[in-house]
């Protein structure tokens, strides 16, 4: 907690507003990796996701959270995103997160399949306690649409501390072997600035470049 109490005077600015959030959509530019996951057979949308949440977990400041009036900062957090039902519905994927890519897709695709055939909607959390419940990363995709902005429903701005990361449809191939998404990153502006975002920005897409490289 050391980094956060040199913005400490910063959380407690925004802690007073009504809506504390802070939402920044851009086009993310990154490496190119669907030919490096077409060579080896891996689903896009798993990798990217893999390569965004093992970004996010170095990142302090998307790991503030709230908890009884007082800041904590998470370790731990699974790895979770919405897909389409059976019943063209919203559903929620929950599994354990790994640094190691092919047991995250394993995990991932298993996660899409229990979700996409349950009708029901499962893996909100209801269950878990209020400390367990900080322990989150939100994630959706809009793959069909070239995303301009969004704006999440959120059930009480004040408390609203987990991060939401969207992305759109891929863009098309670019000449010199890189790549722009339609990118959303929503947050506490108490715990994240426009700089923390560029910098994940950065720092994903160095990830990923040395993953493929």
């Amino acid at each position: 907690m050391k980094n956060f109490e040199k913005r400490r005077d910063r959380y407690e600015l925004f802690r007073a507003f009504e809506n504390p959030l802070v939402n920044i959509n851009f086009h993310l530019d990154v490496p190119d990796f669907r030919p490096y996951c077409k060579a080896r057979q891996l689903p896009v949308f798993h990798f990217f996701l893999f390569c965004l949440l093992n970004t996010v977990k170095q990142s302090d400041n998307f790991l503030y959270r709230i908890y009884q009036d007082e800041v904590i900062k998470i370790d731990e957090f699974p790895a979770s995103y919405t897909v389409i039902n059976c019943d063209d519905n919203l559903n929620y994927t929950r599994f354990e997160m790994t640094d190691q890519l092919d047991l995250f897709i394993a995990r991932s695709l298993e996660a899409k399949r229990i979700a996409e055939a349950s009708s029901a909607l499962i893996n909100t959390g209801e269950d878990a306690s209020e400390r367990e419940r900080r322990n989150n990363v939100y994630v959706t995709s809009l793959p069909w649409l070239d995303m301009k902005a969004i704006e999440h429903p959120v059930y009480h701005h004040r408390d609203a501390d987990i991060p939401t990361f969207t992305w759109g449809k891929f863009g098309p191939a670019q000449d010199d072997g890189r790549m722009t998404v339609p990118f959303s990153v929503q947050a506490h502006h108490g715990f994240v600035d426009g700089y923390h975002i560029q910098k994940l920005a950065q720092d994903l897409a160095s990830r990923i470049a040395s993953m493929i490289a």
